[in-house]
């Protein structure tokens, strides 16, 4: 792989300037021409933009005004070239906080295959400029040093990044959470003051409402897009499903705060942006680029087996395999389909679970390198790997 990773890399940098080039990604679009009408009342999130509804936040709509001003195509070049820097760089810090010295070259071609990656490309998604946001951050956390603005501008840009701030706060990062929330807060206003109207109308209906969207579209993947689709409707839901979220949300972030109290942030990281997966109504199939950190993780602890069915379901992802787009088998529980049609939602639940049952067999992570870099956890079940691996190289 190391051999041939710097010819697969650049044939998928050509393939996204390209792509880029020749097709109007419907994401970014919206994205674009919300950049547009951000300024027009309550337009933004009362009328539809390219046929679909602008669903982020008015913050989102501030940052897309600049690219509003350019043309289409240069915009969209300029979007997805950011995306793919911004996973460079996420790819690179979640390498480092591993502590094991993958090349870049080989993460960021892997990563690039994963379907959540390169779905968020086809659709000019924010994903992962936020998924580089955060590891931004944990990274510096990871290292003993001040954070908190990027996961404060993330969740500025998509409000599900906040479950980063819990995590801080669990963690006795006191600072760092009240920085990421003082930065929420300058953005929100900011935004507030270019758009008054747009941001009154986002706070007071638009943020909790789910309606605007297909929550039984198979890429839901969360538990209540599940659910809908088990029980052949939102209405069979019910209230009783808040429980849900809550209990996975406790428990999720119970697990990430005592790996982060260890001194394994890697750990924190991952089972973190999985709980947020797993608490949103809504988590579309090109949200779970949190994939990258978790399979660091498995990798970082000997579970080579396991990383590699967890990037295989990833890569090849079998909920658009199923049924889908109205088909009747959608619908109702089915022994084969349903595990298939939700293996995402499975996948994450499976890494909350696994994380959780590390904490009794792994022993706490030394603090940090030297130079500031977290040393890997070591994994009971290949303690002689650990012991035979290179050092560290600190510079």
């Amino acid at each position: 792989m190391k051999r041939w990773a710097p010819f697969v890399l650049a044939v998928e940098v050509l393939g996204i300037v390209v792509f880029s080039a020749a097709y109007d990604s419907l994401d970014f679009r919206i994205y674009w021409l919300g950049g547009h009408v951000m300024t027009d009342g309550s337009h933004l999130y009362r009328e539809q933009l390219a046929g679909h509804y602008f669903t982020n936040t008015p913050f989102m709509a501030a940052l897309f005004a600049p690219l509003a001003a350019l043309p289409l195509l240069l915009a969209r070049m300029l979007w997805q070239l950011s995306s793919l820097a911004a996973f460079a760089w996420a790819c690179a810090l979640t390498v480092r906080m591993a502590g094991r010295w993958i090349p870049l070259v080989v993460a960021v071609a892997a990563g690039l295959l994963l379907q959540p990656v390169w779905q968020s490309f086809f659709l000019g998604q924010v994903n992962l400029i936020l998924l580089g946001l955060v590891l931004a951050d944990l990274h510096r956390v990871a290292r003993g040093r001040p954070a908190g603005i990027g996961v404060g501008i993330a969740t500025a840009i998509k409000l599900t990044p906040a479950v980063f701030v819990v995590l801080l706060l669990l963690s006795r990062r006191t600072k760092d959470a009240v920085t990421a929330t003082a930065t929420f807060a300058v953005c929100t206003f900011l935004a507030y003051a270019i758009a008054p109207e747009a941001s009154r109308e986002y706070w007071t209906n638009t943020f909790y409402d789910t309606s605007r969207v297909g929550v039984a579209y198979i890429s839901n993947q969360s538990p209540y897009g599940a659910l809908t689709r088990i029980l052949r409707g939102t209405a069979e839901v019910g209230d009783w499903y808040a429980t849900v979220p809550l209990t996975v949300g406790v428990c999720g972030l119970a697990v990430a705060a005592l790996w982060a109290r260890r001194g394994d942030w890697l750990s924190a990281t991952a089972v973190t942006g999985a709980t947020g997966l797993l608490v949103s109504p809504i988590s579309w199939a090109h949200h779970w680029v949190w994939i990258v950190p978790a399979l660091a993780v498995l990798l970082r602890n000997g579970h080579r087996k396991s990383a590699l069915a967890a990037y295989i379901l990833f890569a090849v992802s079998p909920p658009w395999w199923t049924p889908h787009n109205g088909d009747p088998r959608e619908y109702g529980f089915h022994v084969l389909l349903t595990p298939l049609a939700n293996c995402y939602l499975l996948a994450g639940l499976s890494f909350l679970a696994y994380t959780a049952i590390r904490l009794r067999v792994s022993p706490p992570v030394p603090s940090s390198d030297r130079d500031g870099r977290p040393r890997p956890a070591p994994c009971a079940a290949a303690s002689h790997a650990v012991r035979d691996r290179e050092p560290v190289p600190g510079g």
